[in-house]
């Protein structure tokens, strides 16, 4: 059986790439087929592949600008000729599950969203102060085009998976279309239990809009409380403009300087809405609770202090606001004695990466009659 992976693109090893290596080592023999490949920017198991990519990676300056040729997507991931090609997995959180698979063919699309900028978010990337006026006038004839398109590529897939109960309700609205829920991976291993916190809180976060990082720069600045964030992104100066002395931008850092910081953190602070979130999963495999904005993914994993009668992993507040956010961290304060690391790390342990390979494996093998796996 001929198996054909399809990803948006690889430019950095973020939760999308952790999944697509995981379905690389279940089909080791598999080719690989995404938009645009920046060489070194993935694991070694990803780049080993037979990676084809398509014109938008000959596109002026594709490599640091491949967000403005948006427009373009569908028609470069529809161009992928999958002939030959008995099973087709594609991990999407743009344009990915829209690849045309061939007749007789079975396509399984593992989604991590619907296109978010072209439907929930769209106001937090188009909006008046988050682009420009050409942009600005130009995206509402471009949106309407890819929403039209992302509902009518939808019917090109035969099973949907999403990455979790707020996604699959995303993908029944968008699409009509009914998704079964399995959690990512968290590479538990990765992470150590800190003996000793330094006393900041941290944030790990692509610097985008909707991500609410200025929430936390904001609350940081009024508590006069220790604030590192790691992470690059889009919004990354209009937040530094926000920011006050006790906030610290680290930028990019690697795996293991990211590990560190979770371990020697007070609490990591998670003010956006998620699709699911790893991040909180990743602080209580360090050991480390979590304050959250009480939506999205992050239903999901964090058992919040006093809810219920299992140990907590984190604090929830209500209001997307400074001020909402103030008392969460005022709150977690007077009760940050009752976070036990060892129990932390407990429930980062339900979603570890060898459980998620098993679950996807299964859900595979009972999807596709006599499909093989690694």
């Amino acid at each position: 059986m001929r198996v054909a992976l399809v990803h948006d693109w690889l430019t950095g090893m973020r939760g999308g790439e952790r999944c697509l290596a995981v379905f690389a080592e279940l089909f080791p023999d598999a080719d690989l087929f995404t938009l645009l490949h920046v060489p070194g920017s993935v694991s070694a198991k990803i780049e080993r592949r037979r990676i084809h990519t398509s014109f938008i990676q000959r596109l002026p300056r594709a490599a640091a600008s491949y967000r403005l040729y948006l427009p373009l997507f569908p028609s470069a991931i529809e161009r992928f000729n999958l002939d030959g090609y008995d099973l087709v997995i594609s991990t999407s959180h743009c344009v990915a599950k829209g690849v045309k698979a061939p007749p007789g063919a079975i396509h399984l699309s593992y989604i991590f969203t619907p296109m978010r900028y072209v439907w929930d978010l769209y106001g937090d990337y188009f909006g008046p102060d988050r682009a420009g006026w050409v942009t600005r006038s130009l995206m509402p004839f471009a949106a309407r085009y890819l929403r039209r398109w992302d509902v009518a590529s939808s019917r090109r897939v035969n099973h949907f998976v999403a990455i979790s109960s707020y996604v699959a309700d995303r993908v029944r609205r968008c699409y009509g279309r009914e998704a079964d829920v399995i959690h990512p991976p968290v590479e538990v291993d990765r992470f150590q239990i800190g003996e000793e916190s330094d006393g900041y809180d941290l944030i790990v976060s692509a610097l985008a809009p909707y991500k609410r990082i200025d929430l936390a720069i904001l609350a940081a600045n009024r508590l006069k409380r220790p604030l590192k964030i790691i992470g690059t992104g889009q919004d990354e100066s209009r937040l530094r403009k926000l920011a006050g002395p006790t906030v610290e931008f680290l930028g990019w850092r690697s795996d293991p300087d990211v590990a560190l910081a979770y371990a020697r953190c007070r609490a990591v602070l998670f003010p956006g809405v998620e699709d699911f979130g790893i991040v909180p999963l990743e602080a209580m495999a360090s050991g480390r609770p979590v304050i959250a904005f009480r939506g999205g993914g992050a239903l999901e994993t964090i058992v919040p202090l006093g809810m219920t009668d299992d140990p907590p992993t984190g604090v929830f507040f209500d209001e997307q606001s400074v001020e909402a956010l103030v008392e969460a961290i005022q709150y977690f304060e007077e009760n940050a004695d009752r976070f036990v690391p060892k129990l932390l790390r407990a429930r980062a342990e339900a979603f570890d990466r060898p459980r998620f390979k098993e679950r996807i494996a299964s859900y595979f093998q009972e999807r596709v009659k006599g499909l093989r796996l690694c």
